[in-house]
């Protein structure tokens, strides 16, 4: 019963009521690459040109670690998205009872590194045919989720879901069920959970997928 619940998504008005503000601080710096870990362009920590890409793709330990070593890549943090439950904590998140994916959330240069890139890594790296689970991880927090920042991001990641839709298919795998929305309200996780697997080099990894290569 517990795990059905968490594999389905909660009602607006079920979900926990969350904070006006996060209890904690996080740190200035990102422990990999050096640069700001929280990044705005409002206050001045993103830098011109630079693009932020949203993905949910199970548990953020591993991905957000696949995503700081891809160069091109400025910074990355780990969060929560696409939920109702406002700065949510990570039991929270994991209780099923916010909405929320576990998110990592990339910065990049675009003239270094394109969005249809990351987005093709973001299908090779897990399987976005699982619905509410990756592998052993089961829950709605770990579905297959891109947030898209622009027009032009919708479009990319539109277009090469339904590419690796058909690959997939054609290969005898279900339907993906990766939801593409508007970037929500992004609530950074706690400190210990940013770049997790540098601090923890033999911690978790859920690197669940479906071993199908994007598509030349």
């Amino acid at each position: 019963m517990f795990t059905r619940r968490k594999s389905e998504m909660v009602e607006p008005d079920q979900a926990l009521p969350g904070r006006s503000a996060p209890t904690f601080a996080l740190p200035e710096t990102h422990e990999v690459l050096g640069t700001p870990l929280v990044t705005d362009a409002e206050h001045g920590t993103l830098p011109e040109g630079m693009e932020v890409a949203l993905f949910g793709l199970g548990c953020f330990w591993g991905a957000e670690e696949i995503y700081w070593k891809v160069p091109g890549v400025w910074s990355t943090s780990v969060g929560y998205a696409g939920g109702f439950t406002p700065n949510p904590t990570y039991e929270e998140v994991c209780s099923g009872r916010t909405g929320h994916t576990e998110a990592v959330r990339v910065v990049f240069d675009p003239a270094k590194v394109s969005y249809a890139d990351l987005v093709k890594m973001f299908f090779e790296v897990h399987d976005p045919t699982q619905g509410m689970r990756q592998g052993n991880d089961v829950g709605s927090q770990y579905r297959s989720a891109i947030y898209f920042t622009t027009p032009e991001q919708e479009q990319v990641a539109r277009e090469l879901r339904a590419v690796y839709g058909a690959e997939i298919a054609r290969r005898g795998y279900g339907e993906i069920t990766t939801e593409i929305a508007p970037a929500p309200t992004y609530y950074y996780a706690e400190p210990h959970h940013q770049q997790y697997l540098h601090k923890v080099p033999h911690g978790y990894r859920c690197h669940a997928n479906t071993g199908v290569p994007f598509p030349a």
